[in-house]
């Protein structure tokens, strides 16, 4: 499609959606999140999707072709047309709206241990062929690599199929939920003094090919709902918030959503009135369900990503297939969790999405592939190449990291410990990944004292050191739980939605950053 046209039409699409809800495009509509894009007829399906980024099969295998002229081993095209709207709260009303629309497409070529990738933001046949070129001139080898034919792979399984999709939803839709948000709020505790909410949603239409043949489409929804609550109590402000994001379409905004993120906005906020800083120290700590995932992610997650092991600069690089932690822990990193923040139909190499046992009764049993690592170590990748959008190219990301449930109660873990601190909400956090120490930052949780939550506590760090925090886990809960927040994973610039979770757990010896 001509790119003035390409934009005139999308801008008309997202003013007709302020204003009152029109549609896109009729090419736009079949894709819809429906089953004619999305499995029942391959053909059909592949013809709606180069429709839509006004591409020719013919079109596709001439720019595969020029990425491998230069002597390129593989080859690989990714289409995406994203647009995104952000609606805002504040003040007490909802005040700001912005909507915005991305639409390029990347060539990546590899030629043995290299990798060129080129993008443009168009996909005129002349354009496309230009970034194939640079591209091949970056990674050119002595063996030319050949264009399969490309046969369409429909979605087996749709892990976030759409029935109400956001380009069918007007701002008009959405303000009463956020003003319902706003006001629940207020209602729920008289010391709340500001309230800022938003929802997000983002929808992408993928299209994929390479030189193996593979081609694939995908309809790739999300939409994020967050609370900010301000309170003030005799002078003291204190602040904190709660949010969940999936990968669904309008049917997401509902009133019992409001009212659980209204309730959690209100008592994280109000528990910090009491909650202090607690001594330092290296100590027991307790990680609450969820959430704490976290500490899977930063503490041995990325440690994991295979691109990390291949190079030999993850702490974890020899211990493939060698027992890491306790046997009664598993730890799963899982792209197929339906609706999750960070499941995938097909990765962005071509690979569906799976279920990867990453340790197994202990056992460190797999690294996170992409293509690049996966023929590194000779095996299928496990669909964990992942990328920002199409100016970059894919790298080993996490999904929804996880860790099975053990076979006690919490109550009983935490009347183990005669003094230390339980974890219950978490911000960011960051790993060095050749020495294995991570860092993360507590927002709330308690005093443990003598087996039980006593004081809360407030704004601490824990810092650690991955494989010794997993074989310094002792005990772990039969309470698993996934937390759904708006978790974002950042790598190499690159920042990719993910979502984590776990039991609750007992790391018998970690450093928390507390007072003096």
């Amino acid at each position: 499609m001509d790119r003035r046209l390409f934009l005139k039409t999308g801008g008309l699409a997202m003013l007709g959606s302020l204003a009152g809800g029109a549609s896109l495009s009729a090419a736009s509509t079949v894709l819809q999140g429906g089953s004619l894009a999305q499995g029942n007829d391959p053909k059909a399906s592949a013809a709606a999707a180069m429709n839509h980024f006004g591409v020719s099969e013919s079109d596709m295998r001439k720019v595969l072709a020029a990425a491998l002229e230069k002597g390129g081993d593989y080859a690989d095209l990714f289409f995406e047309h994203t647009f995104t709207n952000v609606t805002g709260l504040r003040d007490g009303a909802v005040n700001n709206n912005s909507s915005y629309i991305d639409f390029g497409m990347g060539v990546r070529v590899l030629a043995g241990d290299q990798t060129g990738y080129a993008y443009v933001e168009n996909v005129t046949l002349d354009d496309m062929l230009n970034a194939a070129r640079t591209a091949a001139r970056i990674a050119s080898g002595s063996t030319k690599g050949k264009v399969a034919k490309l046969v369409h792979q429909p979605v087996k399984k749709n892990y976030y199929a759409v029935t109400s999709p956001w380009e069918e939803v007007s701002v008009k839709d959405k303000i009463p939920y956020l003003q319902k948000l706003n006001d629940k709020i207020f209602a729920l505790d008289k010391r709340v003094s500001k309230v800022n909410a938003s929802q997000s949603d983002t929808t992408s239409h993928i299209l994929f090919c390479n030189s193996d043949g593979v081609m694939y489409y995908d309809y790739r929804p999300m939409v994020t709902l967050r609370a900010g609550c301000i309170m003030e109590e005799n002078g003291k402000i204190e602040n904190a918030g709660a949010a969940r994001a999936y990968r669904k379409g309008y049917d997401f905004l509902t009133d019992d959503l409001i009212d659980v993120i209204a309730r959690e906005a209100v008592d994280n906020t109000a528990i910090l009135f009491q909650a202090i800083k607690p001594k330092g120290g290296e100590m027991p700590v307790v990680m609450g369900a969820g959430g704490s995932g976290i500490l899977l992610h930063e503490a041995i997650g990325h440690a994991f990503e295979a691109d990390f092991n291949r190079k030999n600069t993850s702490i974890f690089s020899d211990q493939l297939n060698k027992k890491i932690c306790n046997e009664n822990i598993s730890v799963i990193d899982d792209g197929t969790i339906p609706f999750n923040r960070g499941s995938v139909n097909f990765d962005d190499e071509g690979i569906e999405g799976q279920k990867t046992y990453l340790v197994k009764d202990g056992v460190l049993t797999s690294y996170m592939h992409d293509r690049i690592s996966a023929k590194h170590y000779g095996i299928e990748s496990t669909g964990n190449g992942r990328r920002e959008s199409f100016r970059n190219m894919p790298i080993p990301r996490m999904r929804a990291t996880y860790m099975e449930p053990g076979n006690v109660k919490e109550e009983d873990i935490i009347s183990t410990v005669k003094y230390g601190v339980y974890a219950e909400n978490f911000t960011n956090g960051q790993v060095q990944i050749g020495a294995g120490d991570f860092t993360f930052f507590v927002k709330s949780g308690y005093l443990i004292e003598d087996g039980k939550l006593t004081q809360p506590i407030k704004d601490i760090n824990i810092i650690g050191n991955g494989p010794k925090a997993l074989a310094d886990i002792t005990m772990v809960a039969n309470n698993d739980k996934i937390d759904n927040g708006t978790w974002t994973c950042g790598k190499d610039g690159q920042s990719a939605p993910v979502t984590c979770g776990m039991p609750s757990a007992l790391v018998s010896k970690l450093t928390v950053g507390g007072e003096s």
